[in-house]
């Protein structure tokens, strides 16, 4: 009678008939978290817009104390004046002149609105997105900056005349030219990106 046998199954066919669901199941979850790698951070770009909004109110505070309202500091003949003017209209006085009911409630939610939109935008792009984030950070401290002025006094402070002749360019503040130029850094990488894309069909 023969003498009754155990089969002892080896590790290695264990490992072999294990799934990779079962692996999914016996591991624990993995926690997505930032590449740290990449050189723009969310603290870089926090640390950027809040740069650009104190930079902004400061000037701002300056000029209230320093020019008076609708006066006219030259700094570059037939180039460039430092003035203080009050927008309550958009950037680089746009609507500046506008008669609109609640304008300065209005003015406010639009900037509200955009501002979170901006925020929402900027927490999805990736640190290695360099071009992107330094531009959104740039335009997330502008924002900010006309918004605590809208808010708080219904007005937007002006201070930067630039001029040829007697062609002059809208008056506009440090929150407007962040803006603009997070704009730029924003158009440059769409157009790096895509050309990349071309190069790479090609």
């Amino acid at each position: 009678m023969p003498w009754p046998t155990q089969s002892v199954r080896s590790p290695d066919l264990d490992a072999a008939m294990t799934t990779e669901s079962d692996r999914a199941n016996i591991l624990p979850p993995v926690i997505e978290v930032e590449d740290a790698s990449g050189l723009i951070t969310r603290r870089v770009m926090v640390t950027i817009s809040v740069a650009i909004l104190a930079l902004d109110q400061l000037t701002k505070q300056m000029v209230r104390t320093s020019i008076t309202l609708y006066d006219s500091i030259e700094v570059i003949p037939g180039w460039l004046n430092l003035v203080h003017v009050r927008n309550t209209g958009a950037a680089f006085g746009f609507l500046n002149s506008a008669s609109l009911a609640n304008k300065q409630l209005l003015m406010t939610g639009i900037a509200v609105v955009a501002l979170a939109a901006i925020l929402a935008y900027a927490w999805q792009v990736g640190p290695r997105e360099t071009l992107t984030r330094v531009g959104l950070a740039l335009i997330l401290g502008g924002a900010a900056g006309n918004l605590v002025d809208r808010a708080s006094v219904g007005y937007v402070v002006d201070f930067v005349d630039v001029f040829w002749r007697t062609h002059h360019f809208w008056a506009f503040n440090v929150a407007d030219s962040a803006i603009t130029v997070g704009a730029v850094f924003l158009i440059l990488d769409m157009l790096v990106v895509t050309r990349a894309d071309v190069s790479t069909a090609v």
